[in-house]
C-alpha cells in the first residue's frame, strides 16, 4: 500500500496545477477557520458603531465543546477544491497517457485505482489533521472557562468529517473516470449538487423518504447545520449511525465503479 502512495505522489510532484489547488484548499481552510472570532469582533465593532452592542462571549463559535462541530461543518464547505484535485490527478493520467505506461510497467489496473484511492485517504487524513489543530488551539484560545470533561466533547464529528471528504473525493474520482477530460469534469462536478438537487425536489413530494439515500445528500446528512442551536437552541449533536452507513455504501459503490470502468475501457 505504501509503494502504491509513492508512486502516486511521485507523480503528483510534476503537476504544478495540483500542488497550487491543494496549497490554495489548505490556506483557505486554515485562514477561515482561524480568523473567525477576528471576523466577529470586528463585526462588534462595526455595530457598536450605530450605538448598538454585540456581545460576541454569548455567541461560543470557538468555544469548547462547540467548535469541533462549527469548524469541521464550514471546512466541509471547501471540499470541492479538493475535489477538483482530485479531477485534475485522474485526468492528467487519461491526458498525458501515464496510466498507459503504468500499466505496460506491471502495475494492474486494481493497483492502479488502489493508488488514487489511498490518495483520497490520505488528503482527507491531512484535512482532518489540520482542523483539528485548528479548532484545538482556538478553542483553548477563546474558551473562557475550559473544563475537560467539554474539551474532547463532540470530537466524533472528525470521523463524519473524514467520511465526507473521502466520499466526495470518490464521486470526484469515478467522475474523472468516467469522462477523462477535467475541464469538463469540473464543471460536472460543480454542478452535481443543482442536478441532484433538481432530482430532490421532484422525488420529495412522491418518496420523501428516499431523500437521505441521494449520494450527494448522504455527504451532507453526515455533519448537521449547527448554527441552529444559537437561534432555535436545537441541534443534533451527534452523528447518526444510518448516515455513516449511508455514507459508507456510497463511497464502496463509488470506488467499485470507477474500478468497473478502468477495467473494461480502453487505455
Amino acid at each position: 500500500m505504501l509503494h502504491l502512495l509513492k508512486i502516486e505522489l511521485k507523480k503528483m510532484a510534476d503537476y504544478r496545477t495540483f500542488w497550487v489547488v491543494c496549497g490554495l484548499y489548505f490556506l483557505t481552510i486554515g485562514f477561515s477557520t482561524a480568523s473567525g472570532m477576528e471576523f466577529l469582533k470586528w463585526l462588534a465593532s462595526f455595530i457598536d458603531g450605530f450605538g448598538e452592542n454585540l456581545n460576541i462571549d454569548r455567541i461560543p463559535l470557538y468555544h469548547f465543546p462547540d467548535v469541533w462541530l462549527n469548524l469541521v461543518w464550514w471546512s466541509g464547505l471547501f471540499k470541492v477544491l479538493l475535489g477538483i484535485m482530485v479531477v485534475i490527478s485522474i485526468t492528467n493520467e487519461f491526458s498525458y497517457r501515464t496510466i498507459r505506461q503504468n500499466i505496460i510497467d506491471g502495475l494492474s489496473r486494481w493497483e492502479f485505482i488502489g493508488s488514487k484511492i489511498l490518495l483520497n485517504v490520505l488528503l482527507s487524513m491531512m484535512s482532518v489533521v489540520l482542523i483539528f489543530l485548528i479548532a484545538l488551539v482556538t478553542g483553548f484560545i477563546y474558551t473562557p472557562d475550559i473544563q475537560w470533561k467539554y474539551v474532547f466533547t463532540d470530537i466524533e464529528f472528525f470521523l463524519a468529517y473524514f467520511l465526507e471528504i473521502f466520499e466526495y473525493l470518490s464521486f470526484a474520482l469515478l467522475l474523472g473516470i468516467l469522462v477523462r477530460r477535467s475541464g469538463l469534469t469540473i464543471i460536472l462536478l460543480l454542478l452535481s449538487s443543482m442536478l441532484e438537487l433538481i432530482i430532490k425536489v421532484n422525488v420529495d413530494d412522491y418518496f420523501p423518504n428516499a431523500i437521505p439515500f441521494f449520494p450527494l445528500e448522504s455527504i451532507t446528512n453526515l455533519v448537521p447545520l449547527p448554527f441552529y442551536r444559537y437561534a432555535f437552541m436545537e441541534i443534533q449533536d451527534y452523528v447518526k449511525i444510518s448516515s455513516v452507513a449511508i455514507s459508507v455504501s456510497w463511497t464502496l459503490i463509488f470506488n467499485y465503479l470507477a474500478y468497473l470502468r478502468l477495467k473494461k475501457s480502453d487505455i
